[in-house]
């Protein structure tokens, strides 16, 4: 009976939360978007910020994320190996196998390369350089472009406000979670996605970081 009433709360989702930007003092804090740039996210912690040196920071893939892709590609690797293994210790095992071992390898080649996939993806440099005065996210540094607008998620440093910090409510079929999201908001009240992630406490530590190594306020509405 219980977990069938926990099962109901967590089916309602979380109660809608009051907030207002006006207690960051900013007008352009009003104009700016409040809702999430990106749907959905992780329950974990996928990126963590890293000084390589005075004048750069990038936000790296964590261990975690790394290990959940390869994971995932090493399953869609083995997942044939493993069925011809065991096909070929079976006595009944027939010279043509090419119907039977269809499945197993469209599996693996789907896990396999959701794997690729999410580790080209995930492990993307993320970066803040005073030297170059960029930030980019992606692996086209505003450097190989003749015009930094060109990049869709890349901005001067002196083009950026603020850091803004929100929340996402995650309900999927069978578990439900937040998901925090840090982005950059411009002087012109556009948006670009830094990162999203689980680790509300991180993701803060972080955002300080980041804010005093910019000389920008954080506004956190998480």
């Amino acid at each position: 009976m219980f977990e069938k009433l926990l099962k109901k709360l967590q089916a309602m989702g979380r109660p809608p939360v009051v907030f207002d930007p006006a207690r960051f003092n900013d007008p352009l804090a009003l104009q700016t978007e409040w809702s999430p740039l990106r749907a959905g996210g992780t329950n974990f912690r996928t990126h963590k910020l890293v000084t390589l040196h005075a004048d750069r920071l990038e936000f790296q893939a964590a261990t975690g994320a790394k290990l959940f892709c390869v994971f995932f590609a090493l399953v869609g690797a083995l997942l044939p190996c493993v069925f011809l293994a065991l096909l070929f210790l079976n006595e009944e095992f027939a010279v043509d196998m090419g119907p039977v071992i269809i499945v197993p390898l469209l599996m693996g080649l789907i896990f396999l390369s959701v794997g690729v996939g999410m580790y080209y993806y995930g492990t993307a440099p993320i970066v803040f350089d005073k030297f170059r005065g960029c930030f980019w996210k992606g692996r086209k540094a505003p450097n190989e472009v003749l015009d930094i607008s060109a990049l869709k998620n890349a901005c001067r440093l002196e083009d950026i406000h603020a850091l803004q910090l929100i929340s996402e409510y995650v309900r999927g079929n069978k578990s439900a979670y937040y998901s925090y999201e840090m982005n950059l908001v411009l002087n012109d009240g556009k948006r670009l996605n830094v990162v999203d992630h689980g680790n509300q406490a991180k993701l803060r530590e972080d955002a300080q970081t980041l804010a005093t190594f910019l000389n920008v306020p954080v506004w956190d509405a998480t």
